[in-house]
């Protein structure tokens, strides 16, 4: 993700101090993180960005290795490949402690970074979703008339409607939902999701 912390060792150090502390549950603190750090807040600010900033970089810096992971995960091709891959990503994302713990704690903080344009955590699940249905496309194993970015979008949205249910609507978390929805968006109805729980 591009922004404030990867231009200088002390934002590199921020956010790994700060990886750290999220992934064990707790909350990022900014003042504390900068007395950590042996820094003033204007520093910390100036090497990271405000809280949101930091918390959207440490969010996407761990669901980019569970997004490439969970592509990885597959031997499928087409619709079967994007599904598989959007329910795998969905249930590490169900089943990561620290993860729920944030949900839990900050439940509207939380979709706001994760689900709304103005985070640029979205906007990198889209584009990296986009990169595997063009594969798709490319390789002749999906034929759509929607673009790959506008298909893309409809993917994450769809994934954040069953991976974040219990703040939306109530409902239990479910990547199984999730891989069976982005299945009937590509085309494929008779799809049936691969070690995923539901």
């Amino acid at each position: 993700m591009s922004g404030p912390g990867h231009s200088s060792p002390g934002g590199g150090q921020a956010i790994e101090v700060a990886r750290r502390k999220f992934l064990v549950g707790d909350r990022l603190d900014m003042q504390k993180l900068a007395a950590e750090l042996g820094v003033d807040r204007s520093t910390l600010f100036r090497w990271v960005g405000n809280r949101d900033r930091l918390l959207a970089t440490v969010l996407w810096s761990l669901a980019e290795p569970t997004y490439r992971a969970a592509v990885a995960s597959t031997t499928r091709n087409g619709a079967a490949r994007i599904a598989d891959a959007t329910g795998a990503f969905g249930q590490a994302l169900i089943d990561a402690p620290y993860f729920r713990t944030f949900l839990r704690r900050e439940p509207e903080r939380a979709l706001r970074l994760l689900t709304t344009k103005e985070s640029p955590v979205q906007h990198e699940i889209v584009g990296a979703a986009e990169r595997v249905v063009q594969q798709e496309l490319d390789r002749g194993h999906l034929i759509h008339p929607m673009s790959a970015r506008d298909l893309a979008y409809l993917i994450a949205r769809i994934a954040e409607s069953f991976i974040y249910a219990d703040l939306i609507t109530g409902d239990d978390p479910d990547a199984a939902k999730a891989a069976i929805a982005v299945a009937a968006l590509l085309g494929d109805a008779t799809y049936v999701p691969k070690g995923i729980s539901s």
